[in-house]
């Protein structure tokens, strides 16, 4: 046991960080990306400043299932900044809870330690 908690207090464990895979469209080009975002870290896509508040992943003897909280917003040319989403997304549902948008698409994918 004591081992075990040896392991656990390890630097390395104490660095992995939960981060989302996303998947984004641009619709213009129709290219897909794979975005990695760590939690609580703004990224971006295109126009989009992505914030992923929770992520979580239902273990292997479950249903499969990955969700995610995401704040989404879209800074434009002109410096404007506007909220285009505030949600869950699930995986196995894109269409459920998706983002409204006139040039990209993100979803969820998977949910990992890094």
């Amino acid at each position: 046991a004591a081992l075990l908690v040896l392991l656990a207090a390890s630097p390395a464990a104490a660095q992995a960080r939960r981060t989302a895979i996303l998947q984004g469209l641009d619709k213009v080009t129709a290219r897909i990306s794979t975005i990695e975002a760590p939690l609580d870290k703004r990224v971006a896509f295109g126009t989009l400043r992505i914030t992923v508040r929770t992520c979580n992943k239902r273990p292997p003897e479950e249903f499969p299932e990955t969700t995610a909280f995401l704040e989404i917003l879209d800074e434009k040319r002109d410096e404007t900044v506007s909220e285009v989403f505030s949600g869950w997304m699930f995986a196995s549902s894109p269409a459920l809870s998706a983002l409204e948008h006139p040039v990209y698409d993100i979803w969820i994918k998977d949910c990992i330690l890094r």
